[in-house]
């Protein structure tokens, strides 16, 4: 067996200390590219033994949690639902209460009350205590383990009490079940929460869950869109969603593609276009031939990047996750040294210091500062993707909110990348005609926005066709080509000492000179309204290009960039953008194929959604949308997630050193304790979701 990626659907993880149990699990059995993700329910790990994955899933399940084969088809069992135990568990721990206030006789009577305790305490010692001897197996102590060592000490106490029949002074059946209860009311708060911060990819998964109407043989059949071929011939009509990738073959229709760029106006597509599947026809018919399915999508590739994008922790969260590994067993320490000061030292009696140590354990919450980074990173990369910007990782949030330095690309970035031909000078008497075919042969094979335009503009003229044997490019030179007569082209950037610079692109002939060419590009709407906006947010907007100085000055100063390096070949790039690394933290922004190594080597690269398949692979943020404003959308969405981040980690760190003092000195009862620590898990989940609604600014 090849190494191959396993991905294995895990439930019953619900917070970051879940996951790196099961991370360090996997570890020790020597697999490696491990990723837990404990929201999206997703573990994923590289492994060449079909042993070792049996192995793994009864390890995982070993540390009570449960591998399952389908997400969208597993139904939980009634008895194991969240829900339904939480219920269960309310209903029988009211009379306990009531017990405290009402004067009920028969409520009072110790095996009353344990009767009526022992099945919620039953319900919490299998649903925390399963999770709990996992993770201790798994050698990241949970928060369950506290919530097993609080409700079971109340709750062994009090049986001894009506044992030796001592009275009512020592039943604390109501601590042991409000304190399971309330905690299930946290978990299931929590649960339904931290589903919404994931709420952006899972509407994205629906998006895939479409039927296809297939033509074979002059009959349709409907499909599902899993079962769609390459090559298979679909019919989409008004209404519909494209269900895979492909090309219109024949018709007419407005797209909606507002789930990949964000932007709601429609689309026109006609014969030859391209369609995403997932993308909405809002009217019109088309017929299309599926040219990519499954996995290769576009949307399966948008929906896998935000999946691993979720997976990466940013820097900040490492504190997170130092602090809640070691955090269980500082906290029994705490109740351990609480209940031997308060019985010894205080002498407090033994009902008092038992109190005030389950009130150390119950009121302690490590899952606060595991859910700190994850739940805001999740709702920050859900809302970027809304908007058309996908984030390769949640480490790109936190690096973008230092940004000093922006470099822009010229071509197909600052502006339109849609070029006019002003005029074709020829060189002798060759007909026009032959030198408009050699162009054209020779940029439709390269993906630059200049090669686009041309081919676009030049196909529809009338040329004489042109068979050519090796077309290669090379980055930041041009296009050499030969064809089969054995004649060597070369078409890139003028070499003219004119001073009317006027001619950009040089088509050579066997080292001859043969054709020059004139062409213009437009600037984009609001780009100097971008560079003004940067600078008001304190950053540098820097202008690297390969074209010369003059028409890169002319673009800059009619914008308002000062910082201008023209005329840089690909390795000159990678050495400009050295220099901006070391004043501070610099992003890239370009599309072309000779800009990818400038945008790996940047801090962050910025890829235009339309740009070339290298660019975007070298990229860690990608403009689905040709709105360059959508740049400071995402430095605006990172900084509010890293600030929301920051607020969940103050708080969960300040509740903590507030809390467990307080307990520790007999100021809370074990029952407020946990109602408090539930309450500490819904306030960061929620200081999260307000990502959602936020106004960035």
């Amino acid at each position: 067996m090849t190494e191959q990626l396993i991905e294995l659907n895990v439930t019953g993880m619900h917070c970051n200390n879940c996951a790196i149990s099961v991370h360090k699990l996997l570890e020790k059995k020597g697999f490696h590219d491990i990723s837990v993700d404990f929201a999206s329910e997703e573990v994923k790990f590289s492994t060449d033994s079909a042993d070792a994955v049996k192995e793994a899933i009864k390890g995982i399940e070993g540390l009570g949690y449960k591998v399952i084969a389908d997400l969208e088809t597993h139904k939980e069992p009634f008895y194991s639902k969240l829900e339904n135990l939480f219920v269960f568990s309310a209903v029988l721990t009211t009379p306990l209460l009531l017990s405290m206030f009402l004067p009920l006789q028969f409520l009072h009577q110790s095996w009353v009350q344990f009767a009526i305790c022992l099945p919620v305490f039953l319900v919490g010692a299998i649903h925390f205590g399963k999770s709990a001897w996992g993770s201790i197996k798994g050698g990241v102590p949970n928060m369950d383990v506290l919530i097993v060592i609080g409700s079971s000490s109340a709750f062994i106490y009090s049986f001894i009490g009506s044992i030796q029949n001592l009275g009512m002074q020592y039943q604390f059946y109501e601590t042991s079940a409000t304190i399971i209860t309330l905690v299930l009311l946290g978990n299931l708060i929590e649960k339904r929460s931290v589903t919404q911060t994931t709420s952006a990819v899972k509407d994205l998964v629906k998006i895939q869950q479409v039927n296809a109407n297939r033509v074979s043989d002059g009959k349709t059949e409907v499909i599902s869109a899993r079962e769609v071929r390459p090559g298979d011939t679909l019919i989409v009509n008004t209404g519909d969603q494209i269900p895979v990738d492909g090309d219109v073959l024949s018709g007419n229709a407005s797209v909606n593609e507002a789930m990949l760029t964000g932007e709601s106006l429609p689309v026109e597509k006609g014969k030859y276009d391209k369609l995403i599947g997932g993308t909405l026809v809002e009217h019109g018919s088309v017929t299309m031939i599926a040219t990519k399915v499954g996995s290769n999508t576009v949307l399966a590739q948008i929906i896998e990047l935000m999946k691993k994008a979720q997976a990466a922790k940013p820097p900040v969260q490492k504190l997170g996750d130092k602090v809640a590994a070691i955090f269980v067993p500082i906290v029994i320490l705490i109740a351990i040294i609480t209940y031997a000061i308060s019985y010894f030292v205080g002498h407090a009696g033994l009902q008092h210091a038992l109190m005030n140590a389950i009130a150390v354990l119950v009121i302690s919450c490590p899952c606060a500062m595991g859910l700190a980074t994850p739940t805001a990173v999740m709702v920050g990369l859900g809302r970027a993707a809304k908007n058309g910007i996908l984030i390769k990782g949640g480490d790109t949030i936190e690096a973008a909110t230092g940004a000093k330095y922006i470099v822009f690309d010229k071509t197909g970035t600052l502006t339109t990348g849609k070029f006019k031909v002003n005029q074709i000078k020829v060189e002798g008497q060759t007909p026009i005609e032959l030198v408009r075919g050699i162009i054209v042969a020779i940029e439709e094979r390269s993906s630059h926005p200049i090669a686009r335009s041309l081919v676009s503009e030049l196909a529809g003229q009338a040329q004489t066709k042109v068979i050519l044997r090796v077309v290669k490019e090379e980055k930041g030179l041009g296009m050499r080509a030969e064809d089969v007569d054995g004649n060597s082209y070369f078409l890139g950037s003028s070499k003219t000492n004119e001073t009317n610079n006027l001619f950009n692109i040089s088509l050579y002939k066997n080292q001859t000179l043969f054709a020059q060419i004139e062409i213009d590009d437009e600037i984009k709407p609001h780009s100097a309204e971008l560079i003004g906006t940067l600078k008001k947010m304190g950053i540098v907007p820097v202008l690297l290009s390969g074209d010369k100085l003059s028409r890169c000055q002319k673009v800059a100063s009619a914008i308002g960039i000062t910082e201008v390096h023209a005329e840089k070949l690909p390795a000159d790039k990678l050495t400009v953008i050295d220099v901006y690394k070391n004043k501070g933290t610099t992003l890239m922004v370009g599309d072309g194929i000779n800009d990818a190594p400038a945008l790996t080597q940047a801090n962050i690269g910025v890829s235009m959604g339309d740009s070339s398949q290298v660019a975007i692979q070298s990229a860690k943020v990608i403009l689905l949308n040709t709105d360059l404003f959508t740049l400071v959308k995402f430095l605006q969405i990172s900084k509010h997630t890293l600030l929301a981040i920051k607020q969940n980690l103050f708080w969960a760190f300040a509740y903590n050193v507030v809390a467990i003092p307080i307990a520790a000195m007999g100021l809370l009862n074990p029952m407020i304790g946990a109602l408090a620590m539930a309450f500490s898990d819904v306030v960061v989940v929620g200081n999260s979701l307000r990502l959602k609604v936020k106004k960035l600014r």
